[in-house]
């Protein structure tokens, strides 16, 4: 197939997820008369990441002083809170509470302290144990960081604002766009689907998320850093014990393992999710145990980084996999600061998988990586909290893309 006048562009833009439509609304404020089209392999938006989080705006806690990271999710929660109260998107500052079981984790709950101390914070404050009783008395533990201003929001209705933004300054979303090839020369770049359509553009973004890495390829980036995919499984409260918790609840996390563990989460549709662990997914999309993808399990396992990384967390991989295999031990991971929690207190419901970068020496990438092949630009990592930040994120890969 040829391309014709109606398949040129200036922008193409790959991935229909809460990233690449902030990109793509943050193109058009800058280039207001450019053409964009926003494609996704999907028949939906959102249906991956940004659908199968837990809504959770976050204040920057965690995050490395002066890293892209900490600047951008300061950034992004101020512009979301204005963004969903502009367009009716539910918004609650619903709180979270980094709780400290034991004596043990207070060094680790201070390291966080100082973190979001010199990330500018607002509002935080560390309490004693009674106090962290006073603002969530489910709770249990020897200290905690309280952060008011945390909050909750539903990330698929701001992809769906995102991408009516996009189609209102005359621009195209398009679905079922299964990338399969893009070929660039010195004055254009020509992004095929696997049904043989065709886009020609100036300049192409790639936000492909769990494939990021490969559609990044495709375009002759580096094989380095590769998505690793990790699946975490949630389990929804039982409406009277639910009723008992106020806002988020997460554990002080191990500074020995990439994830935060398991916590509790409100939700702006009423429930509280228990979740996620994080197990080796053996498909980018595999949200059951059972599905098993083996092109792309050979792709996970014949990368070098990924051994390295498996050699340094074994076992809390084998404590993970344990977990997601018995609600009693996940009921009782959730049961160490929130007492009175059980098995029977818990049912499954959705699983999500996090698209997880691992260089080829085993390390997992932590900040936003952002590329450039000639009129191409990748971005090959985009962590918690990327959802937070879609907004400023999107502004930064606006001026990449068009610089």
């Amino acid at each position: 197939m040829s391309p014709t006048s109606d398949d040129r562009v200036d922008v193409v833009v790959i991935g229909g997820g809460i990233v690449g439509l902030a990109a793509a609304k943050a193109v058009h404020a800058r280039e207001p008369d450019a053409r964009i089209c926003v494609v996704d392999k999907e028949s939906e938006l959102a249906l991956h990441q940004t659908g199968r989080n837990s809504g959770v705006v976050h204040a920057g806690i965690y995050y490395v002083p002066g890293s892209l990271k900490a600047r951008l999710c300061a950034a992004g929660r101020v512009a979301l809170k204005q963004y969903t109260a502009e367009h009716g998107i539910a918004y609650d500052e619903c709180g979270k509470l980094i709780v400290a079981r034991t004596e043990a984790e207070l060094p680790a709950l201070n390291e966080l302290f100082r973190r979001a101390t010199a990330n500018e914070v607002p509002e935080i404050r560390m309490l004693d144990a009674r106090e962290l009783r006073e603002v969530e008395p489910a709770a249990s533990g020897v200290a905690a960081i309280h952060s008011p201003l945390t909050a909750i929001t539903d990330y698929v209705a701001v992809c769906k604002a995102f991408a009516t933004d996009v189609e209102k300054g005359g621009n195209r979303v398009l679905t079922r766009f299964a990338v399969c090839g893009i070929s660039q020369d010195a004055d254009s770049v020509m992004v095929a689907a696997r049904d043989g359509r065709r886009l020609v553009a100036d300049r192409v973004l790639v936000c492909a998320g769990l494939y990021g890495d490969s559609v990044a390829r495709l375009a002759g980036d580096a094989a380095d850093p590769r998505i690793i995919p990790f699946r975490g499984d949630y389990f929804t409260l039982a409406p009277q014990k639910a009723a008992r918790i106020r806002g988020l609840i997460y554990p002080v996390p191990d500074p020995a393992f990439p994830f935060l563990g398991v916590h509790l989460t409100r939700t702006v549709h009423g429930e509280v999710l228990v979740g996620p662990n994080a197990i080796l997914a053996t498909a980018r999309e595999g949200y059951r145990l059972s599905t098993v993808q083996w092109r792309e399990l050979a792709a996970t396992l014949g990368w070098p980084g990924f051994w390295r990384f498996g050699r340094r967390y074994w076992r809390v991989g084998v404590a993970e996999l344990r977990r997601s295999l018995s609600k009693k031990l996940f009921a009782a991971e959730a049961a160490s600061f929130v007492a009175g929690i059980t098995a029977t207190d818990l049912a499954r419901t959705r699983a999500g998988v996090r698209a997880q970068a691992l260089d080829i020496g085993g390390k997992a990438v932590d900040d936003f990586v952002i590329t450039r092949s000639g009129r191409v630009v990748n971005v090959r990592n985009a962590p918690s909290p990327a959802a937070t930040s879609s907004l400023p994120i999107g502004e930064e890969l606006a001026a990449t893309l068009l610089s």
